[in-house]
């Protein structure tokens, strides 16, 4: 397919097109009672069981879908996006986050030159950054920067393996620019014991680097301005910041700020929280869908389906919003990391092409998302009887922390799980039988089903793995950038207007301007600088003009 044109122009896409009302006329319960049907809508991948039977969706339309995959030429964008091709045209870069859990030996093609992993010069990296006696570490950054990490961190600080390995250390992650974001985090912690990591992609991020300044002014008073070289460490692309090595852990400019939590920014904090060991085998999980991704068929390829059902719900059916219901207390931070990261919110919100053309058609989804059973008692409401709204559910076979109460029938997990098969079965076609609800009030919502043989490190990275490759897939078929993210950086440069001069600005509007007045004249502002001597003791105007050929071999992995 030629770039100008539309894939809403071929005939695959109308076909799918002429689909639409008969699939709506059609109850999910109808399509439930064809066996066939249902068995191939289910498989499992390396002990994953994929269940997308509850569709609202006919072998017919995945057929369609399939088609409409080799339209778009699905296979070689991906084939493009792994041989590490300019595909990110609007910064005129590469995609190659698949490249950070690529295996051990694996060779990766960027640019014309050749790169291999190097994990044991990075554990070696890793071990000394925990200096002295730090035992605690802050990992300051937002965005990407910030939720995906914590989404791990948050998944693993209840696995046992990832407990026994991390005894003794905490990890904390500083985000918000709101300074009740700092009191929290450095509340118990001693600045003698602690690591600081700045986590920061070009080091123009301003809230960043105002956190980065209020914990080097809470290190320096307490161990004096020596200290602070000891105790904050710096994870970025911008070379030519003058940063010392021995302070400096690097990652590419084509590894998206959305994508980064298999490179320096999450491998590093999580690694000094809970050892390489444990995040090696997070990176195999992730690399063990990436192979799967790029090899596999598209009727057995878990992220290239869910892509391409996201795709029919969106552009086809009209839904505007997902809803991810983790049943494990410990995916909680699932969703916001994927609200970040997915379709409508950051990498798929767009409504322009990736030639800068106005789609006509839809691409983003709002994206939402709380724990079983604690969402149940929340929005399920809207789910069950407001607007069709596609569902993720997520269950696990075996728990993190088992309990079992002397005289109950079923352990806590087992309850857990009741509802997590209960309540889909609900919301796809049919009511209980002493529910006294009129016919005409029983909908049916379409779902997927992952069932994960456990929450360990290896399966939290296939978790990751498939929801960033299918956000891939639905910015292939679509024709979108889903790499982008000029909209964000828009909204920092007018931010900065603001901040920077600490009074109002030509070009806002009246509302802005009277309420940003009002701020100052009851509050009043005070500029904030980032100097750059004071938190790594070197200075930008004195950072080496010269661009090094290769990136330095600080990085996890590559």
């Amino acid at each position: 397919m030629a770039s100008s044109a539309f894939i809403c122009d071929t005939e695959q896409w109308k076909n799918l097109k002429a689909q639409v009302d008969d699939i709506k006329k059609t109850h999910l319960r109808e399509l439930m009672s064809d066996t066939e049907r249902c068995k191939s809508m289910m498989f499992e991948f390396d002990g994953m069981l994929l269940d997308y039977s509850r569709q609202c969706a006919t072998l017919e339309t995945m057929d369609k879908l399939f088609k409409l995959a080799e339209a778009a030429c699905l296979k070689e964008k991906n084939n493009r996006m792994f041989n590490g091709e300019h595909i990110n045209s609007t910064e005129n870069r590469p995609v190659l986050h698949v490249a950070l859990c690529a295996p051990r030996d694996a060779i990766i093609n960027c640019e014309g030159r050749m790169w291999s992993q190097m994990f044991g010069k990075c554990l070696t990296r890793y071990k000394n950054s925990l200096r002295g006696s730090a035992v605690d570490v802050i990992s300051i950054g937002i965005g990407g920067s910030f939720l995906g990490p914590l989404f791990v961190h948050t998944a693993l600080q209840t696995d046992p393996e990832a407990i026994e390995c991390a005894r003794g250390r905490q990890l904390r992650f500083l985000a918000n620019v709101d300074p009740v974001d700092v009191a929290r985090n450095i509340t118990g912690l001693n600045p003698e014991t602690t690591l600081v990591v700045v986590v920061s992609k070009t080091f123009t991020m301003a809230e960043t680097m105002l956190n980065a300044q209020t914990l080097r002014e809470w290190i320096s008073p307490a161990l004096g301005p020596q200290a602070v070289a000891k105790h904050m460490v710096a994870v970025s692309t911008n070379l030519m910041f003058g940063i010392d090595p021995n302070n400096a852990f690097a990652f590419w400019d084509w590894v998206g700020g959305r994508y980064c939590v298999c490179s320096a920014v999450g491998v590093l904090p999580l690694s000094l929280q809970y050892g390489f060991t444990v995040v090696e085998k997070f990176l195999k999980g992730a690399s063990s869908i990436d192979q799967h991704f790029y090899s596999a068929p598209l009727e057995l390829n878990v992220p290239a389906l869910l892509g391409l059902l996201s795709v029919w719900h969106v552009s086809f059916l009209g839904y505007p919003a997902r809803a991810i219901l983790p049943y494990s207390q410990a995916l909680e931070k699932l969703a916001p990391h994927i609200q970040q990261a997915c379709v409508s919110m950051e990498s798929n919100g767009k409504s322009v092409s990736i030639d800068g053309v106005p789609l006509p058609y839809e691409t983003g989804e709002m994206d939402f998302g709380e724990p079983g059973t604690n969402g149940q008692h929340s929005f399920y409401q809207l789910i069950h009887q407001g607007r069709v709204i596609p569902c993720d559910f997520i269950g696990v076979v075996k728990s993190q922390q088992p309990v079992y109460l002397k005289g109950e029938v079923v352990s806590n997990h087992d309850e857990l799980m009741s509802n997590f098969f209960a309540v889909p079965d609900a919301l796809a076609y049919r009511k209980l039988q002493n529910e006294n609800v009129p016919p005409h009030l029983i909908t049916y919502k379409p779902f997927f089903s992952h069932l994960l043989p456990s929450l360990n490190a290896y399966n939290i990275g296939q978790l990751l793995a498939i929801y960033e490759r299918r956000i891939a897939v639905q910015g292939f078929i679509c024709a979108i950038n889903s790499f982008d993210q000029w909209g964000v950086e828009l909204g920092k440069k007018a931010t900065s207007c603001i901040s920077e001069k600490g009074e109002p600005v030509e070009g806002f509007n009246f509302s802005t301007t009277t309420m940003l007045k009002r701020y100052l004249e009851t509050r009043g502002m005070r500029k904030h600088h980032f100097i750059e001597e004071e938190l790594f003791g070197f200075s930008s105007e004195s950072a080496s003009a010269d661009v090094p050929p290769d990136p330095p071999t600080l990085l996890p992995h590559m």
